[in-house]
């Protein structure tokens, strides 16, 4: 079993005490009772900091150094780093060794390998080495799912998309209109098109917007024009854009760049002609949209922001430039207006709000928890494995975990992981 375990695992183990027994002993016999196991650090330097033992009739202070074998302190060259003066207690899985420096300083080796479970290190390597959906996938309870794990993963997810914000706020000048802009054009570009529409956005100073977006056509030919679709007109109502955009290059002195959305793999209704222009019809109905998006209190409210957009008339025909299609309005289904809603807007209503209003979080959770659960791949899998996902809160959830802990088999840090190890089974 020495094999399965890792120093990362038995750092695990030792931070949330998951051993048989407690009655510790070191490599000489003396008893080890640990009255504070440390605080796990996972920087340089010991592995858990400000521990306290009692060994010998004496209860000592300072820090605990993990390792597989005892001999890993010599290959680690830990004797000569000062970081390692107040080491109190050397923890192995394994004794294979002793080493001189440690007995001259009177610091104790405590083995574990008695202490630890079998089980688990079975259980690790399956987690570990798995080529499922999930690394557990095979011995996954959905019973094992901690109480208030998909709050905690949300607002986790809340937290990091944030910290972009405020990089992007801090970019822009603390412009919440330029950065909601720049935001839901990255979201208008679903998967494929996201970077590009956020270059578009981003190149776009977002005060020319403010002056054009009471003219539709101007701003769909801003858009169209900085995507290079503009240069060879192919009807009529091209080559009006084509005028249009000409004269907002040269009234606002626009560089002249272009970005070039793709068209590949994307059905019809995504293709970035139509969302451009729905982009373009958005701000042109709402010209004050970042106000109503954050006094918005219900996801009904912010639905009524989106339900009325919709490409220009010209793509009422078209889903390409001077390609006649048959007639249908293109507008926002509900399914991406969901996703406009969750992704974009309910991250930013939790940044602006957040440093001046102690219940934003609770009312944002609610807002997850009031909206339909994301349909993709990722929930059908979650499904599969037994679990019933009734909202957006728990699809957010379950789409984040699988993101940042499933795919990077990062089963230490999990909620769910923590249980499966921690309770021996013979699955």
């Amino acid at each position: 079993m020495l094999t399965l375990m890792t120093e990362k695992l038995l750092q695990y183990l030792w931070n949330y005490k998951v051993f048989k027994n407690f009655d510790f002993r070191d490599t000489e016999g003396n008893s080890v009772e640990v009255i504070h196991f440390g605080k796990w650090n996972k920087n340089a330097g010991p592995d858990f900091l400000d521990a306290q033992i009692k060994t010998k009739g004496l209860i000592i202070v300072g820090h605990i150094e993990l390792h597989v074998r005892t001999s890993d302190w010599i290959f680690h060259n830990h004797s000569p780093d000062p970081n390692y003066k107040n080491i109190i207690l050397h923890v192995v899985y394994q004794h294979d060794t002793e080493i001189d420096d440690l007995i001259k300083k009177n610091v104790p080796t405590l083995e574990l390998k008695n202490h630890i479970d079998k089980n688990i290190l079975w259980k690790y390597e399956k987690l570990i080495n798995g080529t499922q959906f999930i690394p557990c996938e095979n011995i996954f309870d959905p019973n094992k799912i901690p109480i208030h794990f998909h709050e905690a993963n949300v607002l986790k997810k809340l937290d990091e998309k944030s910290l972009e914000l405020e990089q992007n706020l801090e970019r822009y000048r603390n412009n919440f209109e330029a950065v909601l802009f720049h935001s839901l054009a990255y979201s208008f570009g679903l998967k494929i098109n996201a970077p590009i529409f956020r270059q578009i956005a981003e190149s776009i100073d977002f005060g020319i917007i403010n002056k054009i977006r009471q003219n539709e056509s101007q701003l769909e030919a801003l858009f169209f024009g900085i995507s290079g679709w503009l240069d060879t007109p192919k009807d009529g109502q091209m080559m009006l854009w084509k005028r249009e955009f000409e004269f907002i290059i040269k009234k606002f002195n626009i560089p002249d760049l272009r970005f070039h959305p793709k068209f590949l793999r994307l059905r019809p209704p995504n293709f970035p002609t139509i969302r451009l222009s729905q982009l373009a019809h958005l701000y042109y109905i709402h010209q004050n949209l970042f106000s109503k998006m954050i006094k918005a209190e219900t996801t009904d409210e912010l639905y009524k922001v989106f339900n009325p957009v919709k490409a220009s008339d010209y793509w009422d025909c078209h889903f390409n430039f001077g390609s006649i299609s048959k007639f249908q309005h293109k507008t926002l289904s509900r399914d991406f207006i969901e996703l406009i809603i969750l992704n974009t807007v309910l991250p930013l209503k939790y940044t602006y709000h957040k440093y001046y209003s102690e219940e934003i979080a609770d009312d944002i959770l609610n807002l997850y928890r009031n909206s339909p659960a994301e349909k993709n791949s990722v929930i059908t899998e979650w499904k599969k494995l037994g679990l019933k996902v009734h909202n957006a809160l728990e699809s957010q959830s379950l789409i984040y975990h699988y993101k940042t802990s499933c795919e990077e088999k990062n089963c230490l840090n999990c909620g769910i992981g923590f249980k499966l190890l921690k309770e021996s089974s013979n699955a």
